[in-house]
């Protein structure tokens, strides 16, 4: 592959819909955060503002800012649930700057919230892997064809990156396959 990857088509309302599911993923592991860090806003205030722009808000520095303050709760979270309910969180936010360019790594833009919410939800029930499946599960059925049919666009997800890249690639193959996987 060369250094330059292709440019994709990525319309601001399709950036919507990925951040408005990012979003929902997100919020799902929201009282997971706010449980174990009561009065820290970050993960809310990041969930809150990707939910404004997925709703037509401008893309503004606000996500940026409230995307990177909720990774820097994530790395002061006092357990690891809520390290990735915050992660999570950041996701979301981030999610608005999807980037349009044909790279695997991308993939973990469009489906990072959902992974690290089901990380912390299968952290909070005692490691228990079928938690963190089913919380996927619940993501894609939430998954909008909108959100699918950029998935389509790039490759898919790499390997590696531990349990988060497992999850990331398991969604994203359950999403390709049962919405009809559009690359040839």
């Amino acid at each position: 592959m060369s250094a330059e990857s292709p440019e994709i088509d990525v319309t601001f309302d399709e950036l919507r819909a990925v951040t408005g599911f990012a979003a929902r993923c997100a919020a799902r592991a929201l009282p997971l955060y706010e449980r174990d860090a009561p009065g820290d806003a970050r993960a809310r205030e990041a969930i809150d503002a990707a939910t404004a722009f997925a709703e037509g808000g401008a893309r503004t520095k606000n996500l940026r800012v409230v995307a990177f303050a909720a990774l820097k709760a994530a790395g002061e979270a006092s357990t690891t649930t809520a390290e990735h309910a915050a992660r999570a969180a950041s996701a979301a936010a981030g999610a608005a700057f999807l980037h349009p360019l044909a790279q695997a790594t991308q993939v973990k833009h469009i489906l990072g919230a959902a992974a690290h919410a089901a990380i912390a939800a299968e952290l909070d029930a005692g490691s228990d892997s079928g938690v963190g499946e089913d919380e996927l599960d619940g993501a894609l059925r939430d998954a909008p064809a909108t959100v699918v049919d950029v998935l389509h666009r790039y490759p898919p997800a790499p390997a590696g990156g531990g349990r988060l890249g497992e999850l990331v690639r398991r969604l994203d193959g359950s999403l390709r396959t049962s919405h009809g996987d559009l690359e040839a």
